[in-house]
């Protein structure tokens, strides 16, 4: 099953815990599946204020639930080295704000023409300087949602949980209310 859209950190946190599974399941008449890259491991397990938010991200259905989303060729590998460079530069040429795991996961789905789910500002504007597609998490929530994959009362969960830990995407109110026309959660 290879994935159709790629999640960066950010959004994984956010979104997996509420639901469960996310990755390596098919969604939606396009059967969609979302994945991650396995340097979001590194990118945890070095973060002790992540590990510390997100504590059940080291449970075992999590991390075998994140293992091995993607099978690259050594043709791909390379390739997603080489648009890594280009991002780095233009990244900093910017001054975005990214991450080398962010520049991965934009060099991933660069070469493997996939979409990327971020809420990450400075990776939504380096995704459009190279015209990579790209969703937040309330948009995926809302395709999970029309796709009967999840229910209202599960958006509005998640949603009242972000605001719980005080970690809304940017946009967030006016986002949520245009995309499920209710007022979003306080």
């Amino acid at each position: 099953m290879k994935p159709t859209i790629l999640v960066d950190s950010c959004s994984y946190f956010r979104l997996a815990q509420g639901i469960h599974p996310l990755l390596k399941t098919y969604f939606c008449e396009e059967k969609h599946v979302l994945g991650v890259i396995k340097e979001l491991n590194q990118e945890y397990n070095k973060n002790p204020s992540l590990k510390h938010k997100f504590f059940w991200v080291n449970e075992a259905e999590f991390v075998e639930n994140r293992k091995r989303c993607f099978s690259l060729s050594s043709g791909q590998k390379s390739d997603i080295n080489n648009a890594f460079f280009f991002l780095r530069e233009t990244a900093r040429d910017e001054g975005y704000g990214v991450s080398k795991v962010d520049l991965k996961a934009l060099s991933h789905s660069e070469v493997l023409c996939i979409p990327v789910l971020t809420d990450d500002t400075d990776m939504l504007m380096l995704a459009k300087e190279y015209n990579i597609h790209t969703y937040t998490s309330l948009q995926i929530m809302k395709i999970l949602y029309d796709c009967g994959v999840i229910s209202m009362r599960q958006v509005r969960s998640i949603a009242a949980f972000w605001v719980y830990l005080r970690d809304t995407p940017k946009s967030f109110r006016k986002s949520f209310e245009k995309l499920f026309d209710e007022p979003a959660p306080k």
